[in-house]
C-alpha cells in the first residue's frame, strides 16, 4: 500500500512559477499598471531605466513580476554580464530605435488611413515606432464610408481609432464629413494635399515642384502623364523608392501622423 503525504495536499495548488529575464539593454518590456513600453537603457540602485520611442525615460522598481514581455508577466532581473551601452540608432521617422526588436502584441486600437499608398507610406517612416507601440495601420478605402466604418468599429476605452484623411482643408468634403465625427475615442487628423504622393517633397523624386492638374482629370494619372512616369502603379513605386525618411515628407504629413500614433497608444487609454 502506497503511503501519502498529507502535507502535500493540505499545500494546496503550487502558483505558477514566474520566469527571470534579464533585464539586458535594448530589451522592450511593459509596466502593466500604467501601460508604459520602453526599451531597458541601463539598471541603476535596484531600478530598471526604460526609453519609449520618444527618448523619454522613467523608472521602475524591478518587482517581482512586475513587467509583461511578449505578453506575459516576468521578472526582470540584472544581466549577469555588464552590457556595453550600444550606439544609439535613429529610426526613419527620427525617434531613436529600439535595438532586437520583437513587435508588441497588437493592440485593440487602430490607424485608418485612406488608402493603400497611404498605408505603405506610413509604414515606410514610421514602421519601426508601430511595431514598438503595438499599433496597426489599415486601408480606410475612402472617407465616405468613415462614418459606418467607426460605427462598425464600436470604439470604447482601450479600442482607440485614429485617421489619417487626405485633402483636410477648410470647405472641402471631407472636412464636412469629419465635423460631423463626435467621439471622444476618435482622432481624425489629415494634411492638405490631394493625393499622399504630394506630401512627399517634389526634389526627393527629382522635380522642382508637383504639376498642377486640371479639375475632372484624375490626379495620380494626370501627374504620371505630364511626368512620363507610366501608370500609377509605376509612379507610386517611383515615388515609395525614393522615400527614406521623414526628412523626405511635408511637415503636415509627419505632425498628422505623428499626433495619431501618441493618440491610440497613449498608456491612459487603456485605464
Amino acid at each position: 500500500m502506497r503511503s501519502h503525504s498529507y502535507d502535500d495536499v493540505l499545500s494546496g495548488p503550487r502558483k505558477r512559477k514566474i520566469p527571470e529575464v534579464p533585464a539586458e539593454q535594448g530589451l522592450v518590456v511593459e509596466d502593466p499598471a500604467s501601460g508604459y513600453c520602453g526599451a531597458v537603457v541601463k539598471i541603476e540602485y535596484g531600478n530598471v531605466v526604460l526609453e519609449d520611442r520618444h527618448g523619454k525615460h522613467r523608472v521602475f522598481p524591478l518587482n517581482p513580476a512586475g513587467f509583461l514581455f511578449e505578453g506575459k508577466p516576468v521578472t526582470l532581473v540584472p544581466p549577469k554580464v555588464a552590457q556595453k551601452t550600444p550606439a544609439r540608432r535613429i529610426s526613419a521617422s527620427g525617434s531613436v530605435q529600439v535595438q532586437g526588436l520583437k513587435a508588441r502584441v497588437a493592440r485593440d486600437s487602430r490607424i485608418w488611413v485612406e488608402g493603400k499608398h497611404d498605408a505603405e507610406l506610413v509604414e515606410r517612416v514610421w514602421g519601426h515606432d508601430l511595431r514598438v507601440e503595438g499599433v496597426v495601420v489599415e486601408p480606410l478605402d475612402g472617407v465616405d464610408v468613415l462614418s459606418d466604418r467607426i460605427d462598425e468599429f464600436g470604439t470604447g476605452p482601450g479600442r482607440r481609432l485614429g485617421v489619417l484623411v487626405d485633402h483636410l482643408v477648410a470647405g472641402s468634403k471631407e472636412s464636412r464629413i469629419v465635423e460631423a465625427i463626435r467621439d471622444e475615442n476618435v482622432l481624425v487628423t489629415g494634411h492638405p494635399y490631394i493625393d499622399i504622393w504630394e506630401a512627399v517633397k517634389p526634389s526627393v523624386v527629382g522635380i522642382r515642384a508637383w504639376p498642377k492638374i486640371p479639375r475632372g482629370t484624375e490626379w495620380k494619372e494626370g501627374v504620371c502623364e505630364a511626368l512620363g512616369w507610366g501608370e500609377p502603379w509605376e509612379g507610386w513605386q517611383r515615388i515609395l523608392a525614393a522615400v527614406g525618411s521623414y526628412r523626405d515628407l511635408k511637415t503636415p504629413l509627419i505632425g498628422a501622423v505623428e499626433r495619431l500614433i501618441d493618440f491610440v497608444s497613449d498608456p491612459g487609454e487603456e485605464s
